[in-house]
């Protein structure tokens, strides 16, 4: 099993949300509402300030299909 160091997960993670929005064509907004989150919330994630809480990872797993050790860069 690989793991990341803080800072490459940070990356990581901000990578893969970008990623599925391009992919989806989805704007912050809209990650958001289908999220059941603020706007804000994906805006500090994809600036690296704030990483998801459970719930949002739980989320992005239920609601987009993005398994969790994707998201963080865990094979």
């Amino acid at each position: 099993m690989k793991f990341l160091k803080n800072n490459d997960i940070v990356m990581y993670y901000v990578d893969v949300i970008r990623q599925i929005m391009q992919e989806k064509g989805l704007s912050q907004q809209a990650l958001a509402d289908i999220l059941g989150i603020n706007q804000t919330t994906v805006s500090q994630w994809l600036l690296g300030r704030k990483k998801p809480s459970y719930d949002n990872i739980q989320s992005l797993y239920e609601k987009l299909g993005v398994m969790p050790n994707w998201l963080f860069g865990i094979d």
